[in-house]
């Protein structure tokens, strides 16, 4: 195929402040020489933070892995963790590195998320949590969550990586579970460059202030845990502040990009997207396709491949799922998990950001649409 276009469409690009608000925004560090170890740019995106999000408590961390990790550990947990393979890696190693076993669970097929009905099959006397997650800012079916962790005493932590400024019936996502976990890395909705928190009611901050700060308490001698280095630094957190200003305009942005998407790919045989969810205020973090080759005659990875031929990558999101990695061979298997594995084999992510051209996008349909039709 002779190529057309020779400008590079990656699948996500970070959302930026103008050049010289950040340099503004971070010229203070030249005079305090203060970097880290919860400096006055930490602290400040910490408060706003808090009341951007409704919650009583954040604790940022230098990632989203590094967070996650922490609220497993904070929560003095033992046993199984039933969780979804249909997401990315973090997930599923967060809790083998805590010494726990994920118990996977399948998804339903229309938001991809953790299916409700089917995890109190899998609960038994070693299970100690529910670790579901808002894939692609789809949200979790809360409300059925909170029962079964209520009936049998189990706690909840979401992984909410995608989730950042999404409300559910007027609650912002941040209040659900015991603990949520959110990424800020470069490509997220909102991004400290690489960050990430913790949003939680519990009075936790102690404890994971420590677990960030090699187990220390903070301002003493005093060493009770066994912690790591997961500090956000300010030049991090500067960039927080500058993106939490944009924030809303970086959405809309988002908003039109997958707006466009529907427009022309919606009602198309052999192609599935994700319903609009009812109740939920959505941050339009990614846009997923999933391909049927049975009715269109042509695959994801076929899909794939002419989008790569125009400098248009796409991405295959979540592909494979987190129980077929090598690491995971011995925890589950996968023939367990029949919706988990036809979406993770079928689904494509498509190029979405704040910056990505409307011209671009009606390019990239254009190109789909050409390409099952042949």
């Amino acid at each position: 195929m002779k190529e057309t276009n020779s400008r590079v469409i990656p699948v996500v690009s970070p959302s930026m402040p103008p050049l010289d608000e950040y340099i503004e925004e971070i010229s203070s560090l030249w005079e305090t020489k203060q970097l880290t170890h919860s400096g006055p740019k930490h602290v400040k995106l910490q408060k706003q933070l808090e009341d951007f999000l409704e919650v009583e408590h954040v604790t940022l961390y230098a990632n989203g892995h590094l967070a996650l990790e922490a609220a497993l550990d904070a929560l003095n947990l033992e046993g199984e963790v039933i969780t979804t393979p249909f997401t990315f890696a973090s997930t599923t190693q967060a809790i083998l590195r805590q010494g726990l076993k994920p118990v996977f669970c399948d998804i339903n097929p229309d938001d991809y998320t953790i299916d409700v009905s089917k995890i109190e099959e899998l609960i038994t006397k070693k299970t100690c949590a529910i670790l579901p997650v808002h894939v692609y800012g789809n949200i979790c079916n809360v409300e059925e969550i909170d029962r079964i962790a209520k009936k049998h005493n189990l706690k909840v932590i979401y992984d909410a990586a995608h989730a950042f400024h999404e409300d559910y019936k007027g609650r912002s996502v941040a209040k659900f579970g015991d603990i949520s976990m959110f990424s800020f890395h470069a490509t997220k909705v909102f991004n400290t460059v690489e960050g990430g928190c913790l949003t939680y009611c519990d009075d936790l901050v102690d404890l994971l202030n420590s677990l960030k700060q090699f187990g220390q308490k903070r301002n003493s001698d005093e060493v009770p845990y066994i912690g790591t280095n997961a500090k956000m630094t300010e030049v991090h957190a500067a960039m927080g502040l500058c993106n939490l200003r944009h924030i809303e305009e970086y959405i809309e942005k988002r908003k039109n990009v997958i707006e466009c998407y529907r427009s022309r790919l919606s009602n198309i045989d052999g192609i599935r997207l994700c319903p609009i969810q009812q109740d939920v205020k959505n941050n339009y973090a990614y846009f997923p396709v999933v391909f049927d080759a049975a009715v269109l005659g042509v695959n994801r990875d076929q899909i794939t491949d002419v989008l790569a031929k125009h400098n248009i990558y796409a991405r295959k999101y979540f592909y494979p799922l987190t129980s077929d990695f090598e690491c995971c061979e011995n925890v589950c298997d996968s023939a367990n998990l029949p919706v988990a594995d036809y979406i993770s084999k079928n689904v494509l992510t498509l190029p979405c950001y704040s910056d990505l051209e409307i011209a671009d996008v009606n390019r990239i349909c254009d190109i789909i649409l050409t390409e099952i039709s042949k």
